[in-house]
């Protein structure tokens, strides 16, 4: 697999060919702003960011970023919300978003 850099906030860090970076421990807060708008999404609400917070705790804990069904029953956050919040695929942006790798099981 590629490594790429992609700057953020200022910070190069390192992603996969896909965008994904590769060390979350490298991911800020502030880099979500942008990741997100480059993602089609204007602004981050505290919706938002409870789906974030809780991709990179259950990466953190597992290895590995939660599906969407996952993401909709534990979240706190409903499937229908999270495909509000992230249109272009709930799991797969918020993964981005948050700094941590595609979780498995997204195309």
């Amino acid at each position: 697999m590629a490594t790429a850099t992609a700057t953020y906030a200022g910070t190069p860090v390192p992603v996969d060919d896909e965008g994904f970076f590769t060390d979350p421990a490298r991911w800020t807060e502030p880099m979500a702003e942008q990741i997100a708008r480059e993602s089609g999404i204007e602004a981050l609400t505290d919706r938002h960011w409870t789906v974030i917070r809780f991709m990179r705790a259950q990466y953190a804990a597992k290895g590995t970023g939660p599906t969407v069904r996952v993401l909709g029953k534990t979240s706190g956050v409903s499937v229908k919300e999270l495909y509000q919040l992230f249109p272009k695929g709930p799991a797969k942006t918020a993964a981005k978003i948050a700094g941590i790798p595609k979780p498995r099981g997204c195309i």
